[in-house]
């Protein structure tokens, strides 16, 4: 897209100006990739006493067993400090703990050393959280990840900027004036969500920051907000499972090696590094063989590393022996081979979208200056800000109502 150079495009930071720090746990053990991991290491934390339960707990200047904390927003956790909480584990829920690895969570503040509520009010079936991936002599792969589910640190990623300010899809975290303004140039009001699959199909990393030019041509438009919007369908994974052309899907060829029964295995006994055989597009994982991988899934990156490296490397580490985080499942299960096997389809889908980005042809550019002198840009302070959603008490620390 050489037609406009990068300091005529607007910015993702104007377009879409409330953004938030990706929350910070402080500890490990509160993820896991399977939710009986979870409730297990709960239950072993709540059955130990005095100072090994701090010790296993992993405290943090944010974070003690002693540390008195409001509910998460939506969630029905305790309140009580954990130091004497006997409750059972909350219901563990889905999070995006890496780049395309979605995991669980414990969602408990007690746990978190920061949680962002605000992030926690906004979520819901409507919400799209974007993560801006960092710039550098590595970056590669996508400029920005979209999630249905709440983004706990997307790679190298920045701050996490919803597209709605509010709960059920309302108000768009968009620049005030910027639909009305795309209306007057376009011929049409385009939804909200119209404007994000522009923005991921469109956005790239400038000296200034992630930049996302405009068009006023309706053709250019259309086809952008088609391709965005398969990248969205990817990356959110919601609804209809993605599936590669009937020769090139991914299959089992042997069974992964189920690690042994018992307590969490030491490292010799995990599956080794997995082992790609590019001629043949061959995925090994110990004994097991998945056939074929596309070399644009393998090679797929964000930030400089393998996306399906680290996907395997955070099921098959050595945690250290005593540790919550070495509560793990006794064998492989069959639910992993499933999600392996639908992100290797994911990231070859959307790599195969990378030729159409670089074609897409920006005619009819909408420049910051256009913006400006329209009255869209600069944003109002108040649009940089979280809206005002409380609209029902939360609990906060002991069980007292949150004021409002």
């Amino acid at each position: 897209m050489p037609s406009v150079t990068p300091d005529a495009a607007p910015l993702l930071a104007d377009l879409m100006p409330w953004s938030v720090a990706p929350p910070r746990l402080g500890r490990r053990w509160p993820t896991a990739p399977d939710a009986a991991s979870l409730k297990a290491r709960w239950d072993t934390l709540v059955r130990t006493e005095g100072v090994d339960r701090e010790t296993l707990f992993r405290p943090t200047r944010a974070r003690t067993t002693h540390s008195s904390v409001a509910q998460l927003p939506g969630q029905s956790s305790g309140t009580g400090r954990l130091a004497r909480a006997s409750d059972p584990c909350p219901d563990p829920v889905r999070v995006l703990n890496a780049p395309f690895d979605e995991q669980w969570l414990i969602p408990d503040h007690r746990l978190i050393d920061a949680a962002r509520p605000e992030l926690w009010r906004v979520a819901g079936q409507e919400q799209v959280f974007v993560v801006e991936q960092a710039s550098g002599p590595e970056a590669c792969g996508p400029v920005l990840l979209a999630a249905s589910v709440l983004p706990l640190s997307a790679g190298r990623g920045g701050r996490v900027r919803p597209l709605y300010r509010r709960p059920g899809g309302r108000e768009p975290n968009l620049a005030p004036g910027l639909l009305e303004y795309l209306d007057t140039r376009l011929g049409h009001s385009p939804a909200p969500v119209d404007v994000l699959a522009w923005t991921m199909a469109v956005a790239r990393h400038t000296r200034d920051g992630c930049a996302v030019p405009l068009t006023s041509d309706p053709e250019v438009w259309s086809y952008g907000v088609g391709l965005g919007r398969r990248m969205l369908w990817l990356m959110r994974r919601d609804g209809e499972r993605p599936k590669l052309p009937g020769g090139r899907r991914p299959y089992v060829r042997a069974p992964l090696t189920a690690l042994p029964h018992g307590p969490r295995p030491s490292a010799d006994h995990l599956l080794t590094d997995p082992y790609y055989d590019r001629p043949e597009e061959t995925l090994h994982l110990g004994d097991g063989r998945i056939s074929p991988v596309p070399p644009e899934a393998w090679d797929f990156e964000v930030g400089g590393v393998r996306v399906l490296e680290q996907w395997f490397a955070a099921r098959t580490g050595a945690p250290e022996p005593g540790t919550l985080e070495a509560i793990g499942p006794a064998g492989w299960p069959q639910t992993w081979t499933s999600e392996l096997l639908e992100l290797i389809t994911v990231l070859a889908l959307l790599a195969e979208l990378r030729p159409q980005q670089a074609e897409l042809e920006l005619r009819s550019p909408i420049t910051r200056t256009e913006l400006r002198t329209a009255g869209v840009l600069p944003v109002p302070d108040t649009a940089r800000r979280p809206a005002s959603v409380l609209d029902h008490h939360e609990e906060g620390p002991e069980g007292q109502f949150a004021l409002i």
